[in-house]
Order: structure tokens, then C-alpha cells, then sequence
């Protein structure tokens, strides 16, 4: 090949032959690397670690087979980004999922390597259809409305319009791709057979207020066992109502209905609020009245019983000592009587008959105050 370039009167790069191929300050620059040369040198190498052949082009030939033998086998390497997992095909059939990181596989056409994205979180609306899907504009507000998938029947047989998302991701990249056909009709399927299973034995009333939070974990807890079932490869992780209204022929009546029994629960509430502050008070009223009552039925019976008790005592003395008893009980009864009117004591053995008396008990009290 040298002798080819040098009769075309150049190097490789196509200088002139002759004057200043050295560097001699011809202002050419250097001349470049002869390539023939650096190839010989290569082989000679190379020689030296191969078995004697018959030719050179043999020898050739040889070196050429193994360094395609190393690029061959290094066409084995690939990477598999965090967000993916790798599947490993051998002839075209499944064999095993590899993790993210660097792997190795038999390279071309043995065996094939596909990564799909395992992290991306993938969208279904089932009962609507917004801007983001292909193929479809509205101008009014982005949302269509899809009657056969929201309406649904109820447990107590009303009829309820509900619209919802279903969120998922890929969790088995080998099952998504070979065990189910269409990974999203799948998955929408699913989740309106799970969405009519849960409404079907719900009534209206929970559907429209409260439990839509039960309802939304039902519904995934049954989606995800339907896919598990179909070895899908998909994890469901999120279910979300976005709308649960009756139809739209009944929806003012309802609304009408609605209003009537947000009143009726508003005057049971005060009602309710009224009873439970007049009943207590009430109550409070007849403990208090009987509970006096009680006090006076003990009073008055301990009354008694200690008026007759002192009548029996004072009886018990009348038959021991009469005149004795006599006298006392006059004076007791003389004191009771006397004890809050002005007196005046008569004395006949006196000068004037007149005793001036000194009321004691009142002295007492004009000292204390």
C-alpha cells in the first residue's frame, strides 16, 4: 500500500513529494504519522502472542476475528437507569428483570435488553375525558363527560354519576410487558368493574358526602387484587373521585331534596339543643324538690320522735315525783309563754306591791351587740 501512495507521489494526506518532508523550515509544518507504518508495528505486536500461520493475511484475519471477539462481548454491557428495570430477552422470550445499575447480558441476537420507566406515575379517567388526552378539545371547562362508564346503580337503586382517576405504576417490568396485552385497557377495566362492585353495595347518601374516602380504598384494594390475579406487573396507587353528583336530568330536584333535608337535620339539631337544655334543668328541679321533701319527712319525724321520747321521759318522773313535776313543768311552760312580753312582778309582802324587774336576758344581749 506504501509503494501505491508513493507512486501517486504523496503520503496518505496527499503531500508533494520531494522538498522539505523533514521539518526543515519549509513552513509545511511536520509531516503526518506515516499510517502503514504503525500498523506493521501493531501486528508485529501482535505476533508475538499468536501461534506461527501459514501467511501473514491469515495472521491477519485472526487479529480481526478476536477483536471482534472483544467488541462483541463487550456489547454485552448496558445500564439500567434508577428510574427503570431491565428485562433480559433471550431469542425474544422473557427471562429476568436486572436492577438499575450496570449488568451484563449475552450480547446480539442471543439475548436483548429493553428498560422501560418503572417510576413514571401513569393516569386513567374513567367517566370523563379531559384536554391531556389524545384527540380531544372542549371549550367548555377541558372535561367531557362519558355517561356509559360514570353512571353507575347504587345499593338502594338510585342511580349516581361518578367520575374518578385511577394512578399506577409499573412495579414488574417483565409482567407488564409479556403477561397482559394492553397494560391500560387492562387497568381501565378494571377499575370500572371494581368502581360498580363498591357503588353497587353503597347507598346514594354516603357516595355524595362522606364516604368517598372508603369508597376510593375499596375500590384500589379490589383493582389491585383483579391485576395480581392477571400477574399484570402494575401496582395501583391511588384511586381519586373527582365527582359524584346525581344524574343531570334529576340533579336541581335532588338538590331541592337535599336543601329540604339539610333543613330538617338543622331544626332536629336545635330541637335536640333545646331538649338538652330544658330536660337537665327540669330534672335538676324535681332532685332538688325531693330531696327537700326527704329532709322535711326526716325532720319532722325526728321531731316527733324526740317530742315523744321527752314526753315518755317526763312521764317516767311525773309517776315518781308528781308534785315535783308539776311545779317544773308549770314553771318551764310559765317561761315559754312570759318570755316575749313586758313584765311586771306584784309582791303583796312589798311596800307598793310593785317589784321592779331587771329583764336579765336583755342585758345580756345589749352587752354582747
Amino acid at each position: 500500500m506504501s509503494d501505491n501512495f508513493q507512486q501517486r507521489g504523496g503520503s496518505p494526506w496527499g503531500s508533494p513529494p520531494g522538498g522539505g518532508g523533514s521539518g526543515n523550515g519549509s513552513g509545511r509544518g511536520p509531516r503526518p504519522p506515516d499510517v502503514d507504518k504503525i500498523i506493521k508495528e501493531f501486528q508485529e505486536k501482535i505476533k508475538k502472542f499468536l501461534p506461527g500461520g501459514s501467511s501473514s493475511g491469515g495472521k491477519q484475519a485472526v487479529l480481526v476475528l478476536i477483536i471482534l471477539g472483544f467488541v462483541w462481548l463487550a456489547s454485552g454491557l448496558y445500564r439500567v437507569l434508577p428510574d427503570e428495570q431491565g428485562v433480559v430477552l433471550r431469542f425474544g422470550k422473557f427471562v429476568k428483570t436486572t436492577q438499575p445499575g450496570l449488568n451484563y447480558h449475552i450480547p446480539f441476537p442471543v439475548e436483548s435488553v429493553l428498560t422501560p420507566k418503572v417510576t413514571k406515575v401513569n393516569r386513567i379517567d374513567i367517566g370523563f375525558r379531559s384536554e391531556r388526552d389524545s384527540g380531544f378539545s372542549s371549550a367548555a371547562g377541558g372535561v367531557a363527560d362519558v355517561p356509559q362508564e360514570s353512571l353507575m346503580l347504587t345499593g338502594d337503586e338510585n342511580i349516581v354519576n361518578i367520575d374518578f382517576s385511577v394512578f399506577w405504576v409499573i412495579k414488574d417490568a417483565g409482567n407488564f410487558l409479556f403477561k397482559i396485552q394492553d397494560p391500560e385497557g387492562t387497568v381501565k377495566a378494571a377499575a370500572e368493574t371494581a368502581m360498580r362492585e363498591v357503588i353497587a353495595r353503597s347507598d346514594i347518601q354516603p357516595i355524595l358526602t362522606e364516604g368517598r374516602s372508603l369508597i376510593e380504598t375499596d375500590t384500589q384494594d379490589i383493582i389491585q387484587k383483579i391485576l395480581d390475579e392477571y400477574t399484570s406487573g402494575i401496582q395501583i396507587t391511588q384511586v381519586q373521585t373527582q365527582k359524584a353528583d346525581p344524574p343531570d336530568q334529576v340533579i336541581d330536584a335532588f338538590r331541592d331534596v337535599q336543601a329540604a333535608r339539610a333543613d330538617m337535620e338543622r331544626s332536629k339539631n336545635e330541637a335536640e339543643a333545646y331538649a338538652n337544655d330544658v330536660i337537665p334543668r327540669a330534672r335538676g328541679e324535681a332532685a332538688k324538690i325531693l330531696q327537700a321533701a326527704e329532709a322535711y319527712k326526716k325532720e319532722v319525724v325526728a321531731k316527733a320522735e324526740g317530742e315523744a321520747s321527752r314526753f315518755l321521759a317526763i312521764y317516767n318522773e311525773y309517776k315518781k315525783a308528781k308534785s315535783v313535776t308539776q311545779e317544773r313543768m308549770y314553771l318551764e311552760t310559765m317561761e315559754k309563754v312570759l318570755a316575749d312580753i313586758d313584765k311586771v312582778i306584784i309582791e303583796k309582802n312589798a311596800g307598793s306591791g310593785v317589784v321592779p324587774y331587771l329583764p336579765l336576758p336583755e342585758l345580756k344581749k345589749k352587752a354582747t351587740n
